[in-house]
């Protein structure tokens, strides 16, 4: 474990990471950890300011991008360099590794001679385990250790985190009474999303078996599904328009267990180390991107010689049925959460 006695080139770095919202939020793992270590350097996050919460309770300072506003396109990114290069930057280690973000290293080298290191995404690999090895059993680097990896490769010599412990946050759900289970049905893509007529059939066994559910989700149809439940049963709570992201991630640190798929909430959960079972179908677990932390009997998947069939689960089920998640019955999924409580 590096300390303050070792010799340190960079007294302030600036991390980059600006989306997708899980990532942003295994950074902050990486945050934890190396602040731990090198407690003297100044880490300023560059992310989108509604992400900030992901970050509370770590010595960080941030500068927000305003991708759709002053830093939007090419001259908005020259904009932002010169923010960077104003707040007394050292070194940047770019996380994202997409053309923005390269195209802001670049001028801020520009701009100031700042150096940088940038992620190593391992597409190869994933590339290979997606074409040729799907029925590999190989474990390939957490996106944690990757965003460690930026860091150590500007010369910090420090260890990977441990899994995240409970905080004492505030509940925004008033007090607690009895058991209370969240359950994530949704992402971004089909093929991360629980099916609709099961999701439908998980919370009445969720709200059957426990004092409170409350469903996670964004708006629109997913908003409108979430709001059908509460009105069926007394016990389910929609979040949507209720909770903001802090108070989402304070009320997950308060539950006994959560439900979801491989999506933000998986994520939260990790950062304030609430149970999960994790709901894969389209991706997999071994392609890095699980929950830090979270151990392999919270994940519930079926091994079938399609999956995984892309890293984000935005390609369409080949056979149009999406068959790996159906394989994965409300019943199942009830199972392996009274197995993780009783844990």
């Amino acid at each position: 474990m590096a300390t303050s006695s070792k010799k340190i080139r960079y007294r302030h770095i600036l991390l980059v990471r600006l989306s997708a919202l899980g990532d942003v939020a295994m950074l902050a793992h990486t945050v934890r950890a190396f602040k731990e270590a090198y407690p003297e350097v100044k880490v300023t996050v560059l992310t989108r300011e509604f992400l900030r919460p992901m970050f509370d309770g770590l010595d960080v300072d941030f500068i927000f991008a305003d991708t759709k506003g002053k830093h939007k396109g090419f001259c908005g990114i020259w904009r932002l360099a010169g923010e960077v290069k104003r707040a007394g930057v050292d070194a940047i280690a770019d996380t994202h590794g997409m053309l923005r973000s390269r195209t802001l290293r670049w001028m801020c080298w520009l701009r100031g001679l700042i150096p940088f290191k940038a992620i190593r995404k391992g597409r190869v690999e994933k590339w290979f385990r997606l074409g040729y090895n799907r029925a590999s059993a190989v474990q390939l680097k957490h996106t944690v250790v990757r965003y460690n990896d930026v860091l150590r490769r500007l010369g910090f010599d420090f260890d990977d985190p441990a899994p995240a412990t409970k905080p004492s946050l505030p509940c925004p759900m008033g007090t607690k009474e009895g058991r209370w289970v969240g359950f994530a049905p949704f992402s971004a893509h089909e093929g991360k999303t629980y099916p609709a007529d099961m999701r439908a059939e998980l919370v009445r066994l969720l709200a059957e078996r426990y004092d409170r559910v409350f469903i996670h989700s964004g708006g629109g149809d997913e908003a409108a599904f979430a709001e059908q439940m509460e009105a069926t049963y007394p016990n389910v709570t929609a979040l949507w328009g209720k909770v903001k992201l802090r108070e989402e991630r304070d009320l997950i640190s308060h539950l006994d267990g959560v439900v979801t798929m491989d999506s933000l909430v998986m994520h939260l959960a990790s950062l304030v180390a609430t149970p999960t079972v994790s709901i894969w179908g389209a991706t997999h677990p071994q392609l890095g991107f699980m929950g830090y932390g979270m151990g392999d009997r919270g994940i519930l998947q079926a091994e079938m010689p399609c999956r995984p069939c892309s890293v984000y689960g935005n390609k369409r089920c080949k056979f149009g049925d999406y068959r790996c998640l159906r394989a994965i019955t409300p019943d199942m999924v009830i199972e392996r959460l009274d197995e993780i409580l009783e844990k």
